[in-house]
């Protein structure tokens, strides 16, 4: 009988993990209107399922704006899905703002955006989404650092301020904690050439993995933030042709069981909209 010593087996595993990752890092590009691009990469992550695939809606703030939008601040206080959000309110995409409390309408952190508050408690966490600014020489949106920014001196610049756990720190490193729990994600970072990234990966990883396939896709993240997990995790956008939908799925002791198979209504939502010909986005 054929037999393979551990360490060749070892050896080869490697190789063609790398094989597959260099095949599967390339991902593609879908056009789906100008400013706005939908990549799919194939995760290496081995799954039992459907294949791993990490969604990615990147945004050319040149012809987008950034929305925050809450339960809290209607007077019914109801939650969508990120998809009925978008088609209520005339975005163009939709993902979640962040995790919610035990009310089901409170973010977990710092939650403001213009005349209205969420929540106005400064948690621990490191990374806040700031946006829709006072100034026009500040960037249109950034992501604040507070080991590296001096928030703040410069949170009162910005009206709509999102705070959330760090994934890609302001030096460029994975600061998440290794863990073996896997659940689905969304995500939202920015990229090096100033463009925000929508993040969703419905197959479960451990977020300390996950950051690094990120790392090692050529997506040139600069900073990276987490917003939510599980079957919660939602990314909805709607194109010039055709739109896609993409929610969680059941993680830990739920490990083999499918999605739920519906989109779960959702209490906040960052949202993009299509910016007017030749505005200044101020």
């Amino acid at each position: 009988m054929f037999s393979i010593d551990k360490r060749t087996f070892v050896s080869v595993y490697a190789l063609l993990f790398i094989l597959f990752y260099a095949t599967a890092a390339h991902g593609e590009w879908e056009r789906l209107n100008q400013g706005l691009e939908l990549g799919s990469f194939l995760s290496p992550q081995i799954s039992a399922g459907e294949a791993p695939m990490i969604r990615v809606l990147r945004i050319d703030l040149q012809y987008y704006g950034l929305r925050l939008l809450n339960a809290s601040a209607v007077k019914d206080k109801r939650s969508m899905t990120a998809k009925k959000w978008s088609l209520k309110h005339g975005l163009t995409a939709a993902i979640n703002a962040s995790m919610y409390q035990e009310d089901h309408i409170t973010s977990v952190s710092l939650m403001r955006t213009k005349g209205h508050i969420n929540n106005p408690r400064l948690s621990k966490d490191k990374a806040i989404l700031a946006f829709d600014r006072r100034e026009s020489s500040l960037p249109e949106v950034r992501i604040f650092d507070r080991q590296c920014d001096n928030f703040n001196e410069l949170s009162n610049r910005f009206r709509s301020l999102v705070q959330s756990i760090r994934m890609i720190s302001c030096r460029g490193t994975n600061v998440w904690q290794r863990q073996t729990e896997p659940w689905s994600t969304a995500a939202l970072a920015m990229d090096r050439n100033g463009k925000i990234l929508f993040i969703h990966v419905k197959v479960p990883h451990s977020t300390h993995d996950l950051i690094n396939i990120l790392q090692m896709l050529p997506l040139a993240i600069d900073r990276a933030m987490y917003l939510e997990g599980g079957p919660e995790a939602q990314l909805f956008v709607q194109g010039d042709a055709k739109s896609y939908e993409f929610f969680g799925s059941y993680s830990g002791a739920f490990a083999n069981t499918t999605s739920p198979g519906y989109a779960w209504p959702i209490p906040n939502i960052l949202g993009i909209f299509r910016k007017p010909i030749n505005s200044s986005g101020n």
